[in-house]
């Protein structure tokens, strides 16, 4: 299990403050559905709403609606107003500090008051902002927040946005001199095996009247706690002002990060008026360096490397947009184990659990700020707010996700419409500017597409010579003429279809200057309705963009489905990219009159890793082999079918025409005449049990963390069925609740919290969250004519109140 990052929890009822209080606002918040006006009042009388906790997407729980002004870009999902609001007890010895409110995320239009006076408003759904609470709050009594979220204004997003306060919120208490927020920040200067030096870049706050002279002191501990470097310096923080610190540190012996050793380093600062601390902030980071050029291409530490990335939006299937951290840190776990190095949060910041993860686990991050600037993609998108707010919000997301060694790009937007003008050209100026004042120690890039019909590429070449590294969107075609004209151009692929993961993987092999591939995309996700299907044999090839596509809510062209399973595609690609499998075996699905299906760019001809195709019998099935062996062999029960080369000039790649007989299927790989690994797939028998397959079977009783309950159809001997089309319905006894329910149908009616719900190729998905109190957790799980399924799990009371 990942560690949360430590927060202080706050000691009310009079105990002793610590020098900063976070205070996690997770559970008591008030929610109603509607637009109420009068909600901002301090004494509104809510007592009617409903009970909720954060993070909370409203727009999961309702049903698909085919005329929702979301559309197909928001999957048909149902938006409007929503406000929240919460009560709490501020401590009296909170008089004479610095109190602030920080929501990591609001989609969208989020405005705030604090007992009835409003704080202020943020438009951008996917920036982290904070409100200074100082002057309205009432310590020793109760307060009131409320929120209004406004995600009414559609279609504004191509994806599934989720509605609400989606992310975490918490209150932050400190002494009237303190860091300021995101202000300290640690980087690698430099690096040798012998010792790193770090650049500590330190900005301190003060809210006296007159100037003040305080003590800082930063000290740096490796991953088991030890001291490795310190310094503490007196300094003068101006009346009101702001004055900045920076040091340098020198460690010896570091370890370095990187995705085969991710290890973190921790810097504490604390701020002193004499002996009393007034503030203390901890930032985790790592020690490393990030360098490109056309010559040695995407180097980490000095080492180049390839990078094996995927595109993903941020939601979460099942749970919608809610950002809870053990549903961020099972996407990066999926995306691992998928053989990515590497994400591409697209098209906008991630949550800061989700980067906490790639941190501890080891994969590399191109963070984006923006999909579109001023031109509008959709009437009510970004392009409203864009011109007032996105150096704010550009900065927000650069000062907050910084430390994060995972971090190693930064993109500032993607297929924007002003791409090939002179005010696109300014924009990239300005906000290559930007980044570098906040961070100059990583390449900044964006995803640029074509030029459209008729139009010259090269009208792009001002654009890419303000960023360090050219993203190509479905354009790496055109890299052998950009390079002669432009040698020192450094490309990565930012997006490509699925069907290019061989001719990405050769280019990137044999041209330095080409750094990596992101697929589009690593995961399914909601919105963007119908990318990614594929059409009856015949039928019109409809874009996604063209029609209306309902009931397709979602997009299909993942290589992972929605609820974590590996289509055959993502296990081609590891075999592609050598990343640790070596032989894998699916079946073409057959089409119902024989012809080819029907295909767009974002899409692949389907494919199934199961012999089970009952009405198939003696007509002939295509059977793809992935393999990295010289050579694999086809076996129907014991009967080889044939054997074929599977070297590069094969793609790595073998279909064999197989007429179907119900048995074993087995691939073997072959090397120098030698059978050293086998693939089997066995044909299914009739439905007989329900499979419950839980992600943890001990979990924390801390009121968010969740457990993953993969649910299959199996025969009699435990093989999956694919065909099982069963409802389900599941009983939960103990402490946690039922958060999600869902399968990998892009077309189903029923809701993400449906109960029973239904399996799709014989598999669904139940999501649980635990509750504030330990116990045993017990689930049951029932379907007409299967026995009953049970499994127990235990929820253990948190080392720490709001931290894991």
């Amino acid at each position: 299990m990942l560690l949360r990052p430590i927060l202080w929890v706050l000691p009310f009822l009079g105990a002793t403050l610590a020098a900063r209080d976070v205070v996690p606002l997770t559970a008591g918040w008030e929610f109603h559905l509607g637009d109420v006006p009068q909600a901002s009042a301090a004494d509104f009388d809510a007592t009617t709403w409903a009970r909720v906790d954060v993070p909370h997407d409203w727009s999961i729980g309702l049903p698909k609606d085919e005329k929702a002004p979301s559309s197909g870009g928001g999957g048909f999902f149902q938006t409007g107003v929503g406000w929240y609001r919460h009560h709490f007890h501020a401590p009296r010895q909170w008089r004479g500090q610095q109190v602030a409110v920080e929501f990591e995320g609001v989609y969208m239009n989020a405005e705030v008051w604090l007992n009835g006076v409003s704080l202020g408003r943020q438009p951008y759904g996917y920036s982290g902002f904070r409100f200074d609470l100082t002057p309205q709050l009432k310590p020793g009594a109760d307060n009131v927040l409320a929120i209004r979220v406004d995600n009414s204004a559609q279609p504004n997003s191509r994806w599934y946005t989720g509605s609400g306060i989606y992310r975490h919120v918490r209150l932050i208490a400190t002494g009237p001199v303190y860091v300021a927020p995101d202000g300290l920040f640690v980087s690698t200067k430099r690096l040798t095996a012998g010792e790193a030096v770090l650049l500590v870049r330190r900005e301190l706050r003060s809210a006296h009247a007159r100037a003040q002279r305080v003590a800082v002191e930063t000290r740096v501990l490796d991953a088991a706690g030890h001291e490795v470097a310190k310094q503490r310096a007196e300094l003068e923080i101006p009346a009101g002002g702001t004055q900045s610190a920076d040091i340098e540190l020198t460690v010896a012996h570091p370890r370095a990060w990187s995705p085969e050793t991710p290890v973190l380093y921790r810097a504490v600062t604390r701020v002193f008026a004499g002996r009393k601390v007034l503030d203390e902030v901890e930032v985790t980071f790592g020690i490393r360096t990030v360098r490109v050029s056309a010559e040695r291409g995407f180097e980490l530490n000095g080492r180049s490397l390839k990078l094996v990335g995927g595109n993903v939006h941020h939601d979460h299937g099942p749970l919608g947009a809610a950002a809870y951290d053990r549903a961020e840190e099972r996407r990066v776990q999926l995306l691992r184990r998928a053989g990515f190095n590497a994400v591409r949060t697209s098209h906008n910041p991630p949550s800061p659990a989700f980067l906490a993860a790639c941190d501890q686990l080891g994969l590399l991050v191109l963070d984006e700020a923006f999909d579109g600037w001023a031109s509008a993609k959709n009437k009510q998108d970004y392009s409203v707010y864009f011109k007032e707010w996105w150096p704010r919000d550009l900065a927000a997301m650069v000062r907050r996700d910084r430390n994060h060694p995972s971090v190693v790009l930064w993109s500032i937007g993607n297929e924007m419409y002003e791409r090939g003008n002179a005010k696109g050209l300014a924009f990239a100026q300005q906000m290559r500017a930007c980044i570098r004042e906040l961070d100059d120690t990583r390449p900044v890039t964006a995803g640029i597409n074509g030029p459209g019909k008729d139009g010259d590429w090269t009208k792009f070449d001002p654009l890419f010579a303000t960023l360090d590294v050219a993203g190509y969107n479905y354009e790496l075609a055109r890299h052998p003429a950009d390079h002669t004209r432009v040698p020192e151009r450094v490309i990565l692929v930012t997006e490509s279809y699925l069907n290019e993961t061989f001719s990405v993987w050769a280019a990137a092999q044999d041209f330095p200057y080409i750094i990596g591939d992101f697929v589009w995309s690593a995961l399914d996700y909601l919105g963007e309705a119908g990318i990614g299907r594929v059409f009856p044999p015949g039928a019109p090839i409809v874009k996604h963009w063209e029609g209306n596509l309902f009931p397709w809510h979602g997009a299909a062209c993942g290589d992972i489905d929605l609820i974590g399973q590996r289509r055959p595609s993502s296990h081609y690609r590891a075999i592609v990219w050598d990343r640790g499998e070596k032989l894998y075996a699916a079946v073409l699905v057959p089409s119902p009159d024989g012809r080819p299906w029907g295909v767009s760019p974002w899409a692949l001809p389907p494919a199934l890793a199961s012999w089970t195709w009952p009405g198939q019998e003696d007509r002939e099935l295509n059977v793809e082999v992935y393999s990295r062996y010289e050579r694999v062999r086809l076996y129907l029960n014991g009967r080889l079918v044939g054997e074929k080369p599977t070297s590069r000039n094969a793609e790595f790649k073998a279909t064999f025409a197989v007429p179907y007989a119900a048995g074993v299927l087995k691939a073997v790989g072959v090397q120098g005449g030698r059978e050293v690994e086998s693939f089997t797939l066995e044909t299914a028998g009739v439905p007989a049990k329900l499979r419950l397959t839980a992600d943890r079977r001990v979990v924390q009783a801390d009121g968010q963390d969740l457990v993953f309950v993969d649910v299959e159809v199996t025969d009699a001997e435990g093989r999956w069925v694919p065909t099982a089309d069963t409802s389900v319905r599941f009983t939960v006894d103990g402490p946690a609740m039922i958060a999600g329910v869902g399968n990998a149908d892009l077309t189903t009616m029923e809701t993400y919290q449906a109960n029973p719900h239904r399996t799709f190729q014989g598999r669904a998905q139940l999501i649980l969250r635990t509750g504030a109190k330990p116990g045993t957790i017990s689930l049951r799980a029932q379907a007409e004519g299967l026995p009953e399924s049970r499994l127990e799990m235990r929820s253990e009371r948190a080392a720490k109140p709001g931290s894991r």
